[in-house]
Parts: structure tokens; C-alpha cells; sequence
């Protein structure tokens, strides 16, 4: 008698075999048959015409904060991830000193959009070092797992302090510190380190980021830390200043600490080529002996702009900003007034206002021909029709015009999609590229980060919506590629080993999905983070189950109440 039989399923094991039918068995908390007839089970699911497939591991999340007091961890949970791994892009909230608690909420909020005030009220702060966090996060029930990084900025705050923030260069003690402290974090579990040397990272005044400017020898010492224990790999995002010099180092350094390097990889709009140079690049470093990969997203990374998310196409002007602060009954009212309406629209954006916003998202305010009505369901793959510039041109408004009547009709929730990246010929040809690169790893849904701006947390279930099942302007990809990406590959990149796959003695981490079900939902905006914070979410419909350790999570899409969830370490 097993536990639980998810019965006559079609099995995608998450190797990339290919698909076959038969039933999975789980006792405990791990897998013990699939494939085959199996005994009868305690618990039965009907799996008959839908797909069994090993659990989401995601690694590029930033529950950093809101794993300390979340157990859910939604919207990734609701979109089959059962597994997420945060602390990237450099920033976290350990190590810190209880002094830098409100510099590392305000870097927090300006680099990845996470209300400062939800973190400021959420946080515990019963930590201070690396491994204390974990401890604390060890403590903490949830239903999914979660695992972590040490991130760059904390960790040099908690080392230089004030010349940390002022971007100083660091000292060799320093350095020597930092490379203790890594190693420290690594023992404990973490699962690699992470940092940001780019432009688009601020803080929420508009200053870069502590490590913006780290030089080559201070990465490379904390980089050697890694190779002295052993374990974790080594991320970045970058913004390349130097193309040839940087991948010199990284080259060096990924030989030198013998472990894997990863970099956030997209396309840019001034310089399309640059994302093929890149990969040129990885493909030397991996040629020279260096494990180095690059991290890719599997749809354009855009901005969702509307009346109630962080940015407008009208943000920037004046008039317009000065309503940003109440709320949206009041300010939809305001703004449907005839006299404020031409105000806003015969004002031009404001240098100051824009200056604020990281490079990439300053064409919000004059791009209107890549501002895209987004839809229901939502279209990330919208062609020039669907644009403001080419539905305006239909009417007698100018494009400011049309969007202004369209954001502000309805009850203001409607809302564009406005793609930052990976977008550059308007379509997915680049995104298709980089997804089926074997020399890539998939990522970047950023679940927890961007909350009134971005929803990429639906990213798993976009892989099989879109690019498997409904893709109507370019080639589509495998159903088992695509369960791999999610699965087997990111779980043996990071050095989950017990899990990623469907085979006896794995972890019984499993999704059950009508595959014609599954339909992702209009984002939406909610006001549920600590002392009313807002998120964008995203619901999904098609998940018939979600298992973690052998206890279903979530049935039909409703939330079972387990707490099966820990903290991996490493």
C-alpha cells in the first residue's frame, strides 16, 4: 500500500526522455516507482490524459524578505514551482548590522520594486550573519522549499560599511573578510553568491549600488572562497562596460575556484548583437575549461504599466507624479477631470523625474509604438497591431491621447505590456534562441521581486502555455525539453541532487497539469503584503495537483494548508 499512486498519467520525467504513460508511486516523502502498474495507494490521483511531471525548480527568486514571514510564497506556488532559490542579484538582508537594517530595505525596494514598507514591517531581523539567517529561515514554516545565496551588497556593507555605500574601493582586509564571510555562508548551505555590476541597479533615491564599481581582484577574492569550500556557484549581472576584459577575469576566475559561473543574459534595443557577443563569449570561456553559463529568460522582460502598478507612460511628467500618491478611486478621478487631462498631456517629461528610473525603462514616456495593450488572456508576444502607436492611428487621438482615455477607462485596472528587453525585432525569434542554447540555463522570473511592475513568477507556466502548446509566430519547442529546462537542469546546475527528476529514491516533488487547462489569468493587483503592500500576481488555472515531499500543497488550484516546505541548504 503506497501513500499516494497518481494514476495512468502521461509521465514527463524531467531528463528528457521521451514522454510515456503509466502511474507514479510515492511512500513518504520520496518516489518509488514510475512508470508501469503500481500497487493501490492510501491516496489516488486520476492523472488519466494529463501530464505528471517533477516539481519547478526555480532559481532566480527574491523571497529574501518574504520567506521570513510567508509560508505560501505565492504567486510562485501556484504555477508548480516547488522549489525556489533567492539571494540573487546581489542583494538580501544578511549579513547586516542592525544599523544598516533601513540601507539594506531601501536597496532592496529600489533594486527589485518590493515595497520598503512591507519589508520594514515583515522583517524579524532575529539574524545577523549569514548562516544566522538561515537559521531563521530553517525556523520558519512554508510549503514550498527554499534555498539561498549570499548576496554581494549586504555582505559588503556588513565588511566597509559607509564605503561601501559610497563605492570605495575595498581594502585587501577587506577583501580577506568578505572571502571569510563567504565561506562561513557556504558551509552553512548556501548555494553560491551573487552580484550586480550594472546601471539598472539603484537605489531608491537614484545612487548605484554598493558593488557597482567592485574591481576585478575583490570578486576574484571572495570568488576563491567558493573553490576553498568547495561548493555554490558564482552569478552576476553585468552590463559588459568592457566585453573582452570582463569575460578575461571571469574566465580566469571560474578556472581558478573550479566551480559554475553564471551571468543574467538579455538582449538590449541600442545594440542588438551585443547578446550574440556575450554567448561568444561563454563559448570561449567554456572552451578554455570554465564552466560558465549564461541565465536567460523564457519571454521579453517587461514592465507592466498601468493606473495601479509603480510606472505609467506618464510617470515622468509632472502633473501626472503628483497624484502618484493617492489612492487609485481618488486618482482615477482626478485624472478623468478634462482640465488636468490636458494639463497632463501638453506637458513633456521631466529630465528629473526620469533620471529616477533605471536606463532600460526610460522610452516608457515616448515609445508608444512598444507599448502594447496587454490583454486577456495576456499576449507577451503582441504584434505591431495591438501597439498604442498603430491603434491610435485608427482614431483620430494622438498616441498620448489613446493611451491616456484607455488607462484611465474601465476602473482603472487595465494595463500594457511594455517589453524591456528581448524584444528588439518585435517577437520571440531572440527569446527562442536563447532557450534552446545548450550552453544557457533558464531563470530569471524574479518571483517576489518588481511588485508593482513586473510578474514573471508565471514564467513555468508559460513554458508550456506558450512556447509548447500555443506559439502562433515562430517555431514552438518540446514538451520534454521544455519540463527539463524547468526541472532536471536548473536542480543539477545549483547542486540540488535529490530532486528535478521522476525516479525511485528521488524527492517526491510533483506537478500534475491538464495541459489543455492551463491558462494564465490577466495580472492582478493586490494589496496583501505587510501594512498593505502591493503585488502583482498572477493566477493560473490547469494544475490539478502540486506535491512537495509527498504532501500535496495545492489541489484544483486551491491551497491545501500542508506545510511540507524547509530550507535546503547546500
Amino acid at each position: 500500500m503506497h501513500d499516494i499512486v497518481i494514476r495512468g498519467g502521461t509521465i514527463v520525467d524531467g531528463t528528457g526522455k521521451a514522454r510515456f504513460s503509466g502511474d507514479v508511486a510515492i511512500d513518504g516523502d520520496r518516489i518509488v516507482q514510475v512508470g508501469g502498474k503500481a500497487g493501490p495507494g492510501r491516496r489516488e490521483i486520476d492523472a488519466v490524459g494529463q501530464l505528471v511531471t517533477p516539481g519547478w525548480v526555480d532559481v532566480h527568486t527574491h523571497y529574501d524578505g518574504q520567506a521570513t514571514w510567508d509560508p505560501v510564497l505565492a504567486p510562485s506556488s501556484w504555477h508548480g514551482v516547488t522549489t525556489i532559490l533567492m539571494g540573487n542579484c546581489g542583494v538580501g538582508f544578511a549579513p547586516v548590522r542592525k544599523r544598516d537594517h533601513d540601507c539594506l530595505i531601501d536597496l532592496m525596494e529600489g533594486v527589485e520594486d518590493i515595497p520598503g514598507i512591507a519589508l520594514a514591517e515583515g522583517l524579524r531581523w532575529d539574524w545577523e550573519t549569514f548562516p544566522e539567517y538561515l537559521d531563521a529561515l530553517d525556523r520558519t514554516e512554508r510549503t514550498i522549499d527554499v534555498a539561498a545565496q549570499i548576496p554581494h551588497h549586504p555582505l559588503r556593507v556588513y565588511v566597509m560599511g559607509e564605503r561601501a555605500i559610497r563605492r570605495e574601493a575595498a581594502t585587501s582586509d577587506d577583501i580577506e573578510q568578505m572571502h571569510r564571510f563567504t565561506a562561513e555562508a557556504l558551509r552553512a548551505g548556501a548555494f553560491g553568491f551573487t552580484t550586480s555590476r550594472t546601471d539598472q541597479h539603484k537605489t531608491t533615491s537614484g545612487d548605484l549600488v554598493p558593488g557597482r564599481y567592485a574591481e576585478e581582484r575583490e570578486l576574484s577574492g571572495i570568488g576563491r572562497a567558493l573553490g576553498d569550500v568547495g561548493a555554490g556557484a558564482f552569478g552576476m549581472l553585468s552590463d559588459f562596460d568592457d566585453e573582452q576584459g570582463e569575460f578575461a577575469w571571469i574566465t580566469e576566475m571560474t578556472r581558478q575556484m573550479g566551480r559554475p559561473f553564471w551571468f543574467l543574459l538579455t538582449d538590449r534595443s541600442y545594440d542588438p548583437q551585443r547578446w550574440r557577443r556575450l554567448m561568444d563569449g561563454v563559448r570561449q570561456a567554456r572552451a578554455a575549461g570554465a564552466n560558465v553559463v549564461a541565465q536567460v529568460a523564457g519571454r521579453p522582460v517587461g514592465v507592466i504599466l498601468g493606473l495601479t502598478t509603480s510606472l505609467t507612460p506618464f510617470a515622468a511628467r509632472p502633473s501626472f507624479a503628483a497624484l502618484s500618491k493617492l489612492p487609485v478611486t481618488e486618482r482615477l478621478e482626478r485624472l478623468r477631470d478634462p482640465a488636468l487631462r490636458a494639463k497632463i498631456l501638453a506637458e513633456t517629461p521631466s529630465e528629473e523625474l526620469l533620471a529616477i528610473m533605471p536606463p532600460l525603462q526610460r522610452p516608457i514616456a515616448t515609445r508608444w509604438d512598444r507599448q502594447y495593450v496587454l490583454g486577456d488572456p495576456p499576449d507577451y508576444e503582441p504584434d505591431e497591431s495591438r501597439s498604442i502607436a498603430a491603434m491610435a492611428a485608427k482614431t483620430n487621438l494622438t498616441p498620448e491621447e489613446f493611451c491616456y482615455d484607455y488607462l484611465i477607462g474601465g476602473n482603472g485596472d487595465r494595463m500594457l505590456f511594455y517589453p524591456v528587453t528581448n524584444y528588439v525585432f518585435g517577437d520571440h525569434g531572440v527569446v527562442h534562441e536563447m532557450i534552446t542554447d545548450k550552453d544557457t540555463v533558464l531563470g530569471l522570473s524574479d518571483g517576489g521581486a518588481h511588485c508593482g511592475l513586473i510578474c514573471d513568477s508565471s514564467l513555468p507556466s508559460y513554458m508550456l502555455t506558450h512556447w509548447v502548446r500555443d506559439r502562433q509566430r515562430g517555431p514552438r519547442i518540446g514538451l520534454e525539453f521544455a519540463v527539463k529546462r524547468l526541472t532536471s537542469e536548473t536542480a543539477d546546475f545549483f547542486g540540488f541532487r535529490d530532486r528535478g527528476r521522476l525516479a525511485p529514491g528521488m524527492k517526491a516533488d510533483v506537478n500534475v497539469v491538464d495541459l489543455d487547462a492551463l491558462r494564465l489569468h490577466h495580472p492582478e493587483m493586490r494589496y496583501d503584503l505587510p501594512a498593505g503592500g502591493k503585488r502583482l500576481v498572477q493566477r493560473v488555472d490547469g494544475y490539478t495537483a502540486t506535491i512537495v515531499s509527498g504532501v500535496p500543497i495545492f489541489e484544483r488550484g486551491e491551497e491545501t494548508g500542508a506545510r511540507p516546505g524547509k530550507l535546503v541548504r547546500a
